[in-house]
């Protein structure tokens, strides 16, 4: 199934009841998700999030730019954000299953009926662009709201879709495709905007105009100021003082986190702003956030401090959200802010359970959950196991040498234990589609050949699912032997036990890979299966032992 985001940016920020109906509206198309609407009054401007299939977000989108058009007068509209139309921009951004091919199709189907449905002219941007100059949403952008009437008349500038007049209400609309971008602005303890924007020109890809020793503009042989290129590429920034909190702010959208992410934004502003006398107090984040730019910026500063990486990923999130000042101006809610979490729930109803609602669960009459899911249960207890003896090996001074093989072991432990956690309920969920499949009508020839083959794959995934879980739980045993050889010896023991829980996890998928093969026909996949099945078994009890011996030995010597 395609997964796509849409964020459409309203030139509204200030009356609730507007924003309301354009909310109401976009959802009225139902089969999205909202996942943010996030106004400010001082930029008068509401940034909103919403994801679903394709169809439904494209609906979801026009009936937004619809409402927004009806009720937004931009010739009575002020604020700090530059705009240039009551729904001022409209990209789409893959998620899953969709590709950045797709959404430009996707804006060139939904700009095409603006244009003609709506009477909106609407530019084409970033990679549904169709001239290099309009890839840049600030190049369409300039002159805003004001100078757009004339703009457009020329054929530089004729509108990709729609009238080439400027809507007198509405204005113009720029729809594209693009990577997910980070709105984030960086807080400073002063009122002054100018520092604000001395910093963004140092800062943004675009940079500043490059100055002769006299201060004044090079020019190239047409007359145009020559730019002197900025530290960050894919990222964009202005200054401006925000009369809500009281501060000036470096607003950025970066465009491509993994060229410039978030954190190192921060940090950069932090040694620009003391060069001028000032200082960075927090972030905002505008909107939604990947998951990976989080965890990487948690794990960036935990690597600065000489702490552990291999610590649950919420606590990771917690360090990032601390150390970047997330939460200075307002509440920031991981479930709400981060974009996995806002779609759908990380581990699935019995991961998430409590120890004596599994167990009730597991002891009923019931079929499922069964061994397969505490298998996968066992090998994240002993992967949670490994990752605590590795991180009880920091703190002291005589550890510092084994700072980075114990970051290995904790960060790959955590890894494995959020794999096997997703385990528990994938291998419940693959027992209940091959009972589904068994119910399957058989009265026909045609209706038998449908459930034999149904039988069959169900049977397939059923099988790989403890297979993976027999491979997780193989992977934590390496682990469970590095730590009990280097780790805090105090914590041997749990070392030991990390091995034995993990062993028993690989018994344990082993007999439902065993036990799902003997109902299936396929030879070639059955003796393939019991091949790699029975290597893994025999290089996890060769490890075991190694583990027992080393546990005994220093339990019983010191």
């Amino acid at each position: 199934m395609k997964i796509i985001e849409c964020v459409p940016n309203f030139s509204e920020g200030r009356d609730l009841n507007k924003i309301k109906e354009i909310t109401d509206a976009i959802e009225s198309a139902g089969g999205i998700t909202l996942l943010d609407v996030d106004p400010g009054a001082d930029t008068n401007r509401t940034v909103v999030t919403i994801v679903g299939s394709p169809e439904a977000v494209i609906e979801a989108a026009f009936k937004g730019i619809k409402k927004a058009s009806e009720i937004i007068d931009l010739r009575n509209h002020q604020g700090a954000h530059a705009r240039m139309g009551a729904t001022d921009v409209c990209p789409f951004v893959p998620i899953a299953g969709a590709t950045m091919d797709d959404c430009v199709e996707y804006s060139e189907i939904l700009g095409a009926r603006v244009g003609k449905e709506l009477n909106i002219p609407v530019f084409l941007y970033e990679y549904s662009a169709s001239t290099p100059d309009r890839k840049n949403l600030a190049n369409i952008r300039n002159g805003e709201f004001e100078g757009m009437a004339e703009k457009i008349k020329s054929s530089e500038w004729k509108p990709d879709y729609g009238p080439t007049e400027n809507h007198t209400t509405a204005g113009v609309t720029a729809i594209g495709a693009r990577n997910f971008l980070i709105a984030y602005n960086v807080n400073l303890n002063t009122k002054d905007k100018k520092i604000a924007t001395d910093i963004s020109l140092d800062i943004r890809e675009q940079g500043r105009n490059k100055r002769d020793k006299k201060g004044k503009f090079i020019r190239d042989e047409n007359g145009v100021p020559i730019k002197a290129p900025g530290i960050f590429k894919s990222c964009k920034a202005v200054g401006w003082y925000i009369e809500e909190y009281g501060v000036a702010q470096i607003s950025m959208n970066l465009t491509n986190f993994n060229d410039t992410a978030p954190h190192i934004a921060f940090d950069e502003c932090r040694t620009q702003a003391s060069k001028r006398g000032v200082r960075v107090t927090g972030s905002e984040l505008v909107g939604l956030i990947p998951l990976e730019a989080m965890l990487t910026a948690g794990k960036y500063y935990l690597h600065k401090q000489k702490r552990s990486v291999g610590i649950p990923e919420k606590d990771i999130i917690h360090i990032a959200i601390k150390s970047m000042g997330l939460d200075e101006l307002a509440p920031f809610d991981p479930q709400e802010k981060i974009i996995e979490y806002s779609i759908s729930e990380k581990f699935g109803p019995l991961a998430s359970m409590k120890i004596h609602g599994f167990c009730d669960e597991l002891s009923s009459d019931s079929p499922a959950p069964g061994g397969g899911s505490v298998a996968a249960l066992a090998g994240s207890l002993a992967a949670s196991l490994s990752a605590m003896v590795a991180n009880l090996t920091f703190g002291k001074k005589k550890w510092m040498p084994l700072y980075d093989e114990m970051n290995g072991i904790a960060e790959k432990s955590q890894n494995i234990k959020a794999d096997l956690l997703q385990l528990i309920d994938k291998d419940t969920d693959a027992f209940n589609k091959v009972m589904d499949s068994f119910r399957l009508p058989q009265k026909t020839k045609e209706q038998e050949e449908f459930r034999q083959k149904a039988m069959n794959d169900a049977m397939k995934i059923a099988t790989m699912v403890p297979f993976d879980t027999l491979k997780r739980c193989s992977d934590v045993l390496p682990l469970a032997k590095q730590a009990a050889t280097s780790g805090n010896p105090n914590s041997v023991s749990d070392a030991g036990v990390a091995a034995e829980m993990a062993y028993a996890g690989v018994r344990g998928a082993a007999l439902n890979v065993y036990i799902n093969l003997k109902d299936m026909k396929d030879t070639a996949f059955i003796e393939k299966m019991q091949t790699q099945t029975h290597q893994i078994i025999t290089d996890s009890e060769i490890i075991l032992e190694e583990v027992r011996s080393i546990v005994d030995d220093k339990i019983t010597h010191g």
